[in-house]
């Protein structure tokens, strides 16, 4: 699907479309352990022999802690509206449970009071991904304790921050860090197993529901939601086990947080192995999984080739690798598929018990070359843009209720076990100066936005 720069207007997706750009405290903050900040599993994470490419890390990051004034000023240059950005835990509440960090607070008070002067609405992510450290010692997300330690740190947040932000989103990508940190062990706090998995991934279900209602209690006026990994995914052949393998994959990449929250229980007649999950519930558990949330976040980047395998245990299912198929590919080895963001909408669309819908994470990372005049012509991340947008507005348009989109991300960052190898913002950051420079990608959007 193409779309030239005349054809796709901001108009065509009405006045009440949010536009908006994400960013995670722990991708771009830095300060590691400034002002009393407690650690997180990924600081931890970091120092492990191996886990990191190239051993880097986050302790600097974009710096955001000292530049946000800079970078917010850059959104309002670009014209960007919204701006969704996630709090630490550890900065908040530095052992994740009792005392209260009055720096940490002020640090974002700062932030959410700057964005609102701006005329930058804030968006607020409670947990993207950093579990403070002192909570992993004690079992992290495989501790039923935790729906009550996140409680608490969400009243907290919802006291000081919920007079002036309206927009709230409890969890991000709750499948990813409960597969990559707890089954593969890829991601903090690096453990395997299914031992470690199924708990994890019951206790992040309740903690998103229960979050939910916090914020529904303390802050009855707010647009609450939560956001979900999803990968558009397609059987390798039609042959019947290539198919029912794709389902058991769609069932673990985008059925298996939703559907629960949805009141619709886990997705365990397609993946037989998420029976298991019942050793860990409890009576009067399936209510407490179930929340109404205002709008729901999808998160897409790619989609995925999948192949019956006898040899994959549990879901007898394995992805046919992009660069192993002849297709353009992202410096994640991504797939470049704009046309995956219409099947997911579709798909999301599809379940009567979704209110709203936005997209609140959609990019990509290619190489970027800076010119001898300093300039950044990010050109198939421009094009990925345009063409993703295209395929959004295509979907609104059929009448999916998609009402939002935020683009991945504001600056590059520390890309979790990538490191800094993957750009995917919108401003190169040099990360031996922190100099922000503005790519041909930004330029388009912030063109975009303001009708030029």
């Amino acid at each position: 699907m193409e779309q030239d720069e005349q054809g796709l207007k901001r108009d065509l997706f009405g006045k009440n479309f949010y536009w908006g750009i994400t960013t995670a405290a722990f991708q771009v903050e830095g300060s590691c352990d400034t002002d009393g900040k407690g650690a997180s599993i990924w600081d931890e994470f970091t120092k492990k022999k191996g886990a990191i490419k190239d051993a880097q890390h986050a302790n600097t990051a974009c710096d955001f802690y000292n530049t946000y004034e800079k970078d917010i000023e850059l959104i309002k240059q670009l014209g960007i509206p919204n701006f969704r950005f996630s709090i630490s835990w550890t900065r908040i509440m530095p052992s994740g449970t009792g005392a209260v960090n009055q720096q940490g607070i002020d640090f974002y008070n700062r932030v959410i009071d700057l964005c609102l002067q701006n005329n930058i609405e804030p968006w607020v992510t409670l947990y993207h991904w950093d579990l403070p450290h002192e909570l992993e010692l004690k079992g992290g997300w495989t501790n039923r304790t935790i729906v009550s330690w996140f409680s608490d740190y969400t009243k907290v947040c919802a006291q000081h921050f919920g007079d002036r932000v309206k927009n709230w989103i409890v969890m991000n990508e709750p499948m990813v860090f409960t597969g990559a940190g707890y089954f593969l062990g890829i991601h903090a706090p690096g453990r395997k197993g299914l031992k470690n998995f199924l708990p994890a991934i019951h206790h992040a279900v309740l903690c998103m529901a229960e979050g939910g209602r916090v914020l529904r209690r303390m802050v009855p006026l707010a647009q609450i939601g939560t956001t979900f990994s999803c990968a558009h995914v397609e059987p390798f052949s039609n042959k019947p086990r290539d198919v029912a393998a794709a389902a058991r994959a769609d069932a673990l990449f985008n059925r298996l947080f939703i559907e629960p929250v949805l009141g619709l229980g886990y997705p365990s007649k397609t993946v037989s192995i998420l029976k298991k999950i019942s050793k860990y519930q409890r009576p009067g558990d399936e209510g407490k999984m179930r929340f109404d949330f205002d709008f729901i976040g999808l998160q897409n980047y790619t989609r995925e080739v999948v192949k019956y395998s006898l040899f994959t245990p549990y879901l007898h299912a394995r992805l046919i690798k992009a660069e192993d198929r002849n297709v353009p590919i992202t410096t994640m080895r991504w797939e470049v598929y704009p046309p995956a963001i219409y099947h997911i909408l579709k798909k999301f669309n599809a379940y009567p018990e979704i209110r709203n819908i936005y997209i609140t994470e959609n990019g990509a990372a290619f190489p970027d070359a800076i010119s001898e005049n300093g300039e950044i012509h990010d050109k198939e991340r421009l094009e990925y843009l345009q063409e993703t947008v295209g395929h959004v507005l295509k979907a609104k348009n059929e009448g999916v209720n998609v009402n939002g989109y935020f683009i991945w991300t504001l600056t590059d960052n520390f890309e979790w076990a990538e490191g800094y190898h993957p750009r995917f913002g919108i401003i190169h950051v040099d990360f031996e100066t922190q100099k922000r420079t503005i790519k041909a990608s930004g330029k388009w959007y912030s063109n975009f936005l303001n009708h030029r």
